[in-house]
């Protein structure tokens, strides 16, 4: 899996690790944008995303509702087998790196054989209730889970195939939940090296603060590191290297590890070495920044040092045929990301060597000309895409996008990205034009509201002034989410709610109580058919709550 991280509302954050969305990011970069006058109807617009099942090699059975959902266990009860849950979706490009990866392998198919295969696009109506029962929400997600619907364990997409194959093998052979190792751990019972390997291959990055809380998990790792290669672990130590290849990642502002000169000795006898870097290549690109700051302070020896045997390795990684392409262009992002490392973490234009801006434009030349596979395409077209912008070449990043537009099976996704580039290029107008065609071209109902309500910050920060428009926009995703059972849980309730901060963040700018009237009463209409189940109707109601709307008028006079 590549270690490449291009991205944004997860798919994943920004500094997960694993091919993490450059569209969401994009989306995210690009949150100014504005809706077109002839937007596209909401029906038309409202039409869900084609789902077409992860692989053909494997009896997916689709799940878009609690019933798909119960018939799957029972299935699973009935022969006696875990059930493994794929969450993804169409447009999100470490979705697709998976299917171009992983569960196209024949081993793969072959371990199916023993688990009930379930796949939730959540672009299907109604699928963000499946993603809130099972709290999963970035895309992609991979659970194992027990015929009886408890966890066995998140797997981590990001990782290599054969180690992510070796992971499903260990939740499959009955080993106990991860929840119950940990609380073992905390309760300083003494694991096994299964069990060890459980906690140091989980997927932390999708956790969803169901192990822990996430201003937790930095000090959990290094605790977790620490004990696993105390006297008398049974860890062995490829499962130590990464704990603390882990714990280094997640560590920042005093959390977690404190560097020292043995920890910085550990991981850089681990970057020197070709077959433990290539182990852990998902980590060691994609937490390149991370772990260099978390190892050294700036302008120092250690930080040359570090600097040096981390870029060597990169390169090798990118020169690695038996990896991935995803992995082998997360490799040259990480690079990016190093030679970055001391300017502005949002700074548009950037000074990196010629020859590095030289290898990412032959680099991602290469991917665009020679990949042919759909899956991988969709991928990696964005993450190419992301490395040139995060090198400054925005009108090469723009003309990649472009170029692949008619390519793409989600070309709105591609039109996100351009909108972000605009965005972080100072182009307003272009920014906004292209927001207006990847909502109007957007499919499926999480999606759209997803890229609608950064629609509606488009507006608000760009055109103020335009009320009719913004209370179009408004008006027009109420009636989406309305059309669909699974609008307020989610990843799209979440969508929703930024809906609702915006407008109370644009009406305490005065003289707009009007619009957010009529939208109220709009809303009047949607909430009270909406499910009361697991707060949806209430999340619905508090959407303009006038004391939401007071608040914002709070904290716009003390900005002012």
């Amino acid at each position: 899996m590549p270690a490449l991280r291009t991205a944004s509302s997860r798919c994943r954050p920004a500094s997960a690790r694993g091919l993490a969305c450059a569209v969401a990011l994009a989306a995210a970069l690009a949150a100014p944008g504005a809706l077109a006058a002839g937007a596209v109807p909401a029906a038309q617009g409202a039409a869900a995303a084609t789902s077409r099942a992860p692989s053909t090699n494997v009896d997916w059975l689709v799940a878009a509702g609690d019933a798909d959902i119960d018939r799957a266990f029972a299935q699973a009860r009935a022969q006696s087998r875990p059930l493994l849950l794929y969450w993804g979706a169409t447009w999100c490009p470490p979705c697709n790196q998976l299917k171009a990866t992983f569960f196209n392998r024949q081993d793969f198919a072959a371990a199916s054989r023993s688990f009930v295969a379930v796949h939730v696009d959540g672009d299907q109506r109604g699928a963000q209730r499946i993603g809130a029962r099972f709290k999963v929400s970035g895309y992609p997600t991979v659970l194992l889970l027990r015929a009886d619907g408890s966890e066995i364990t998140r797997l981590p997409g990001e990782a290599d195939p054969e180690r992510l194959m070796g992971m499903l093998q260990l939740g499959m052979a009955g080993g106990r939940p991860a929840a119950a190792v940990l609380a073992d751990f905390e309760a300083g019972r003494r694991l096994a090296a299964g069990e060890w390997r459980m906690l140091a291959f989980y997927s932390w990055a999708t956790d969803e603060q169901q192990l822990v809380a996430a201003a937790g998990k930095p000090e959990l790792l290094a605790r977790l590191a620490v004990a696993a290669s105390a006297s008398g672990s049974s860890a062995d130590a490829d499962t130590q290297t990464r704990l603390w290849m882990a714990a280094a990642a997640a560590s920042d502002d005093g959390r977690g590890i404190k560097a020292d000169t043995a920890l910085r000795a550990r991981l850089l006898a681990v970057l020197a070495d070709p077959l433990q870097a290539r182990r852990h290549a998902d980590i060691v690109a994609g937490s390149a920044a991370e772990i260099v700051r978390a190892l050294s302070a700036e302008e120092t020896a250690e930080r040359r040092q570090l600097l040096g045997v981390y870029t060597a390795a990169l390169r090798r990684m990118e020169g690695d045929a038996t990896l991935s392409r995803g992995d082998r262009l997360g490799a040259l992002l990480a690079r990016i990301d190093l030679a970055r490392l001391d300017q502005p973490a949002d700074a548009v234009k950037v000074e990196l060597p010629q020859s590095l801006l030289a290898e990412v434009r032959a680099h991602v030349a290469r991917d665009d000309r020679e990949i042919t596979d759909g899956y991988e395409r969709e991928a990696l077209i964005p993450g190419g895409a992301y490395a040139l912008g995060r090198a400054g070449l925005w009108a090469e990043s723009d003309a990649l996008l472009k170029s692949n537009l008619a390519r793409s099976q989600s070309p709105y996704a591609l039109m996100i990205q351009l909108a972000g580039n605009a965005r972080r290029s100072g182009r307003d107008a272009d920014a906004l034009a292209w927001h207006a065609r990847a909502f109007d071209e957007s499919r499926g109902p999480a999606t759209r509201l997803q890229w609608g309500a950064s629609y509606l910050g488009a507006l608000v920060e760009l055109a103020p002034q335009d009320g009719a428009r913004i209370e179009r926009v408004a008006a027009q995703l109420f009636d989406e989410a309305a059309a669909d059972p699974g609008s307020f849980a989610g990843r799209s309730a979440r969508s929703l709610k930024r809906v609702g901060d915006r407008l109370a963040s644009w009406a305490a700018g005065g003289g707009r109580d009007a619009v957010l009237d009529r939208l109220r009463r709009q809303l009047d209409g949607i909430c009270p058919k909406v499910d009361a189940a697991d707060g949806q109707r209430d999340a619905c109601r508090k959407l303009l709550a006038r004391e939401a709307a007071a608040g914002a008028a709070a904290g716009t006079a003390a900005r002012s």
